[in-house]
């Protein structure tokens, strides 16, 4: 599946060439090391199952640092920003936007 492709390699390398990173505010001001291992949670290839990602296409994950659980999502974007991807399968018209927040923020 080419969107699930596409997500794994966005956020196996959380590269700004592939889309952008965003934080909750209660994720963005949590210690350097805590980010970190955040960072790498997300970047885990192991996180899918049927109850978190039930369409395949490794858009949503959740897991947990220390006590606490988070999720991560992938939302599609045109290139502007402004609206949703008119083909989220087509990088070239498409932002990939990641959002990393705690559980009880969803």
């Amino acid at each position: 599946m080419t969107i699930q492709r596409l997500n794994d390699a966005f956020r196996a390398s959380l590269s700004a060439d592939l889309g952008q990173v965003v934080m909750t505010s209660a994720v963005a001001r949590l210690d350097a090391e805590t980010i970190t291992q955040i960072l790498d949670a997300v970047r885990r290839p192991d996180q899918f199952g049927e109850d978190i990602d039930p369409y395949g296409e490794h858009d949503m994950g959740r897991f947990t640092v220390g006590s606490e659980g988070y999720y991560w999502k992938i939302d599609y974007y045109d290139r502007s920003l402004e609206f949703h991807s008119p083909d989220p399968a087509d990088p070239s018209v498409t932002i990939r936007v990641l959002t990393i927040m705690r559980v009880d923020e969803y």
